[in-house]
């Protein structure tokens, strides 16, 4: 069977990650061997979130890529509802989901079944499976909170849970010499929150350093989607995705997200040092159930 031209296949993805009517966009992830052939332009529209967070909105995203659930929530003087879309086929949103939320702007709150949660920045805030309502709030419209949303389906339902500033697991890795001098706080994980499947963190990158990631790994058992903010204004980071005998790289900068399939190395170096929101969905939650690549094999 003859393999359809570069041009129809760019127009398929294209076609499939326009929104629908219920405000949930879509990515679908193209497999291991389409991905080799993708232009530039073709991997941007497959892998990467651009447009999330926006003032005054609540934006999702579908992905088939163990079916998350990404979004952006920049609320100015009213709160923002987090409600069901067409795709999950629910009454609510957390009817068989799950979500952290990290606010990655000004003071802010979210409201969960009645409860208000405090968040400043880099804190994280755990909603299980069963919360009905559940609202995004800015302490102050002129220096609005930014909340970063990542869902995943939920078996077992555990109760909402709040990790404020160093309160979660922290490890110091890399080096000055290497570039990759960094702090790793796991916050949603086996050691501290308890979830269904979900695993988030965040990782800040020390002055000087600007490698993450590195040596490079997949994850054959999950999916992970990183988000990059406290990107310096006029800076920008290589996120390099691919098979690791097949990388590519994909230029972020931001708040701007890339969603990484089982079969993608993730990892990235910018011009200045950053942070990153990591978050993982998939068969199992151990932190260090990984393959890893060695430098050499990287091609």
């Amino acid at each position: 069977m003859n393999k359809p031209p570069r041009c129809k296949l760019f127009k398929l993805y294209s076609r499939r990650t326009q929104p629908r009517l219920c405000g949930m966009k879509k990515r679908y992830i193209p497999c291991a061997s389409a991905a080799k052939k993708m232009t530039t332009q073709e991997l941007r529209q497959s892998f990467l979130i651009d447009d999330l967070f926006e003032n005054g909105r609540l934006n999702l995203y579908y992905t088939d890529c163990d079916r998350a659930v990404i979004g952006g929530a920049v609320p100015l003087e009213t709160p923002l509802k987090l409600e069901s879309a067409d795709e999950l086929r629910a009454q609510y949103f957390c009817e068989r989901r799950e979500f952290g939320a990290l606010n990655i702007g000004g003071a802010g709150f979210i409201n969960a079944d009645g409860k208000k949660y405090a968040l400043a920045k880099n804190e994280t805030l755990y909603v299980g499976r069963g919360a009905k309502e559940i609202e995004f709030g800015s302490d102050f419209a002129s220096a609005p909170a930014r909340f970063y949303i990542v869902s995943y389906p939920a078996h077992a339902a555990y109760p909402v849970s709040r990790s404020g500033l160093g309160e979660g697991n922290i490890l110091h890795l890399g080096s000055k010499s290497t570039c990759n001098e960094r702090d790793i706080n796991q916050v949603i994980c086996e050691a501290r929150i308890k979830s269904a499947q979900l695993v988030m963190g965040h990782t800040h990158l020390a002055e000087g350093s600007v490698w993450n990631t590195m040596p490079v790994h997949t994850h054959e058992r999950r999916s992970e989607v990183y988000m990059y903010y406290d990107v310096p204004e006029g800076a920008f980071v290589f996120h390099f995705a691919g098979a690791p005998d097949e990388t590519r790289h994909i230029i972020v900068s931001e708040g701007q997200v890339v969603i990484s399939p089982s079969w993608s190395i993730h990892s990235g170096c910018g011009i200045a040092n950053y942070s990153f929101c990591w978050a993982m969905g998939g068969e199992n939650q151990r932190f260090d159930d990984m393959d890893g690549v060695k430098p050499e094999d990287l091609k």
